[in-house]
């Protein structure tokens, strides 16, 4: 977030500010999200600029890989943000045109990008086809597009969308958010 940008000026640092347990939570899930997705893109960038020479079949395999743990961590993060935070936020603010709308967006382009690398990954191991340089290329912008949406996407919870929850939310709702995190658990 630019500091010129009227939304950091309403909300301030977010390191600044006192969360409630859930909001803390989601916050601090994103450094280790972060750091995966820094891990799979530039394994992406190396692939690309890589020589000529390269594998790659055993390219795609890596980061299959990478992808798999990042999903496996992702998922239950998002999952609470979705069924849980958002529909929250929702009943303060709507659902379209706003904040919410965005962040469904994101979310949901992430989500299919990662699930069409993850089909064309297995159509290509199911029928044993050899991985070209312009196949590999296709799926590495799948993950190259998660990779922006989701840096951006996280900037925006931890600027914008989680201050707005923190100020927006009561007392009360902030204790229904904790008991639903931990009934998710």
């Amino acid at each position: 977030m630019f500091a010129n940008s009227p939304c950091a000026s309403n909300f301030g640092d977010p390191r600044d500010i006192n969360f409630c347990a859930p909001l803390k939570q989601l916050f601090d899930e994103h450094p280790s999200l972060l750091e995966k997705m820094d891990e799979f893109n530039k394994m992406v960038i190396s692939f690309e600029n890589g020589d000529t020479k390269t594998n790659w079949g055993e390219a795609i395999t890596l980061l299959h890989e990478k992808l798999t743990v990042f999903v496996a961590e992702l998922e239950p993060h998002s999952d609470r943000e979705e069924d849980i935070l958002f529909e929250m936020m929702v009943k303060h603010i709507g659902r379209e045109g706003g904040p919410i709308a965005v962040m469904e967006y994101e979310h949901d382009t992430a989500k299919k990008n990662l699930k069409e690398f993850f089909t064309k990954v297995v159509k290509i191991t199911q029928d044993h086809e050899l991985v070209t340089k312009e196949k590999a290329f296709e799926l590495f912008n799948h993950a190259k597009i998660v990779y922006t949406t989701l840096t951006d996407h996280f900037m925006k919870e931890e600027q914008i969308l989680f201050p707005m929850a923190e100020k927006m939310l009561s007392n009360e709702e902030k204790k229904e958010l904790a008991e639903k995190f931990r009934q998710m658990a």
